[in-house]
């Protein structure tokens, strides 16, 4: 799996699990996703960013709704996971506004579409993204991030 990511070069690509655990990223997911190495609790988990980095709001304005989307659909699709359970607690802890939105109960299948980035280096960037599930490994979920041929946000990359 690593050979097929290292193969995208044109844009970041990972594989995480339902907890939003990155488990294999290419060198680009590797500098797009910096922050995540930076904060406790391996490996890097972009719920746990997104909730307890302040530097997340920044970056992905449109965080909050969608990533407590697919932890609930993740915990409909597997509701026996302890470690999912657990940072379920350890979000609901440390934010505020993880509480507030989990109580919502939005489920939402992350399958493709747009979203738009802000990187401190380079600004703004709107990346189209697909995610597909692994079938030799259920419950594992492929992404790509690219950007639009010539676009500004292709150019920044």
């Amino acid at each position: 799996m690593q050979w097929a990511l290292d193969a995208v070069t044109a844009g970041p690509a990972f594989v995480r699990n339902g907890r939003m655990d990155l488990l294999a990223v290419n060198p680009l997911a590797r500098a797009f996703y910096s922050a995540l190495w930076d904060m406790p609790g391996q490996p890097p988990n972009i719920a746990r960013h997104a909730f307890l980095d302040e530097r997340a709001q920044v970056f992905y304005p449109d965080w909050a709704d969608i990533t407590v989307a697919i932890l609930h659909t993740e915990a409909a699709r597997d509701p026996h996971n302890k470690e999912l359970h657990d940072l379920i607690g350890e979000l609901s802890t440390g934010s505020d506004e993880f509480r507030r939105r989990w109580s919502a109960h939005s489920v939402r299948h992350h399958g493709s579409g747009f979203k738009t980035f802000k990187p401190p280096v380079v600004g703004d960037m709107t990346r189209a993204y697909e995610g597909m599930q692994m079938e030799a490994e259920p419950g594992l979920t492929i992404t790509i991030y690219t950007a639009e041929p010539g676009s500004p946000s292709a150019e920044v990359m």
